[in-house]
């Protein structure tokens, strides 16, 4: 597969979009895409699942895509410690997408 670094997506720019070829059940050449969006959580902000949220639903409704993933990296002096951090929620972005958010 291929891994593309802020991918333009429309005027702004995607952090990750995920490519992998595959043979449909026809046999003709198909590419599934997956987008990501990477937010940081730092100290004395507000938590940026909202705006990650929305910034993300902006991408995926440029790339015709259903479902995304938000990663948030709580780089706050109060955060758990790392190996206590990781954790999968699922979220709805404004226009009703499926995204799965990753807090690490």
């Amino acid at each position: 597969g291929y891994l593309d670094r802020e991918y333009a997506a429309g005027t702004k720019r995607l952090d990750v979009l995920v490519r992998w070829p595959y043979t449909g059940p026809g046999g003709e050449r198909l590419m599934q895409r997956e987008a990501m969006e990477l937010k940081v959580w730092r100290a004395g902000k507000d938590d940026p699942l909202t705006e990650g949220l929305a910034q993300l639903d902006g991408y995926l409704d440029r790339l015709s895509l259903t479902t995304g993933v938000l990663v948030i990296f709580d780089r706050r002096p109060e955060a758990p410690p790392w190996n206590q951090r990781g954790a999968f929620e699922e979220a709805t972005t404004p226009s009703g997408r499926q995204v799965t958010v990753l807090r690490a």
